[in-house]
């Protein structure tokens, strides 16, 4: 049997939400919560999680959540010392949510209504963070972000009402068309789920005011690195290729 692979983001933010709940007083191996965790990242991780030797026991996320308390100001502050040899992934998590716990909250629990419903992420070990597919909130909302930008009936329908309403398909960003490239380019326009990715839930409904229209570029750009833009702050560096 391997030895079980660094935590993948997916993980760390359930540790780290449960981590924030139990902030003044970290559980024991025994109590539910730690158990349950436990149970859950082996579900997570699917048939992979035979592959490794007890795969996230209770054990296991009771040290990590030791090692995010190594990190934690305010118990470092206070003089005390915990558990140490954390990954950059503690800290990295640390830095995108600690100061948006209700996100961080928001975003475990669509881990679990996913993971609930089937989803499972490989435990590869290799998670730097140089994914440019991976949201902050891990791979699999990031991968249900993009089924839904990727639905041919949603991008049909915006399409259709971008059409009626404005006449044309003009990215929301730059304002660039491309019937630029003639023919080949006629009707063509990428689509972008703007709903944050921590609110996403298996089983609800994107509405067609939840999409936006956006060239290949912007798009592009949007997703490029952790943590993806806003089309508001898109727009702000877009050039404008109509002005």
């Amino acid at each position: 049997m391997r030895r079980s692979p660094p935590w993948s983001r997916d993980e760390l933010i359930l540790a780290f939400d449960l981590y924030m709940r139990r902030r003044t007083k970290l559980p024991n191996t025994a109590e539910p919560e730690v158990t349950e965790l436990s149970v859950l990242l082996r579900q997570m991780a699917g048939e992979a999680a035979k592959e490794f030797e007890n795969y996230r026991s209770a054990d296991a996320v009771l040290m990590k959540l030791a090692n995010l308390q190594s990190i934690d100001p305010e118990y470092l502050k206070a003089g005390k010392k915990s558990l140490p040899n954390g990954a950059q992934g503690d800290e990295d998590v640390w830095a995108d949510f600690a100061n948006r716990p209700k996100e961080l909250h928001e975003a475990a629990l669509a881990i679990r209504a996913a993971v609930s419903a089937g989803a499972t992420v490989e435990p590869t070990g290799d998670d730097s963070g140089e994914d440019d597919d991976e949201a902050p909130e891990g791979r699999i909302l990031a991968r249900m972000h993009k089924r839904r930008e990727r639905s041919r009936k949603l991008i049909n329908k915006k399409k259709t009402r971008v059409l009626k309403e404005t006449g044309k398909l003009a990215c929301e960003a730059c304002s660039f068309e491309f019937k630029a490239y003639g023919d080949r380019g006629a009707d063509f326009i990428e689509v972008h789920h703007t709903k944050p990715v921590y609110e996403l839930l298996p089983d609800a409904k994107t509405k067609l005011e939840d999409l936006a229209v956006l060239c290949a570029n912007c798009h592009r750009i949007l997703h490029r690195k952790r943590p993806w833009l806003t089309l508001a702050e898109l727009k702000i560096i877009a050039p404008d290729r109509h002005g």
